[in-house]
């Protein structure tokens, strides 16, 4: 009777032995199989995301110079056109994360800078130039400083950078949709990310 007993409890064990292990390698596979997947989702949010804007201005450009030991002053001016292509954009290919899968965690580490690029179209019209103070290259060099000064507080002033920021954080959105329905965590440096909406609150420039 002991015999069969102990047949019995050995039995059990090797089966329970082998369960737990079936088990383990069952949540091993299915941990590799969702790191996978969230490094698939990281590569095809990996992109650039741009939105575009347009902004035109017309100002004058004025000059002047003493001449003559300060006997005359030679004056020069134009009437300046832009018309300027802006983009706002995120190079999330570059973005910087970290997977641990002890804890099942998918921590963002640092989100890439806006990029700015303006691409102005600049005319000149109605030049006028005293003999002694001609236009030069300094004088179109101080207009497109002036431009770019003048059209980056368009910039600051429209809803151009919001709107590149919203589209950075739906992108960011579906990392938080894909953790969230394998019971995974997502976290912006150390904190979590409970919900979509906690997103909006999240300051990319730490």
């Amino acid at each position: 009777m002991r015999k069969i007993l102990f047949g019995v409890v050995i039995t059990l064990v090797v089966l329970f032995s082998f369960k737990y292990c079936d088990d383990k390698n069952e949540d091993k596979v299915t941990i590799q199989e969702n790191t996978a997947l969230i490094k698939e989702q990281i590569k095809n949010v990996g992109k650039l995301i741009v939105t575009e804007g347009h902004f035109s201005e017309v100002f004058t450009y004025k000059s002047s110079k003493a001449v003559f030991a300060d006997l005359m002053e030679a004056k020069k001016q134009a009437v300046v056109i832009v018309n300027a292509d802006v983009t706002v954009g995120y190079d999330l290919s570059k973005i910087e994360y970290k997977i641990d899968e002890v804890t099942k965690t998918l921590q963002i580490l640092s989100i890439p800078e806006e990029e700015i690029k303006i691409n102005p179209d600049i005319e000149y019209y109605d030049i006028q130039a005293d003999f002694l103070n001609q236009f030069e290259a300094n004088d179109y060099n101080k207009i497109k400083d002036t431009v770019k000064k003048s059209l980056m507080k368009k910039i600051e002033g429209s809803d151009l950078k919001s709107n590149a920021q919203n589209r950075l954080i739906s992108e960011l959105s579906k990392f938080f949709i894909l953790t969230n329905s394998l019971g995974w965590t997502l976290q912006y440096n150390e904190t979590p990310i409970q919900n979509t909406e906690a997103l909006q609150s999240l300051d990319f420039k730490l």
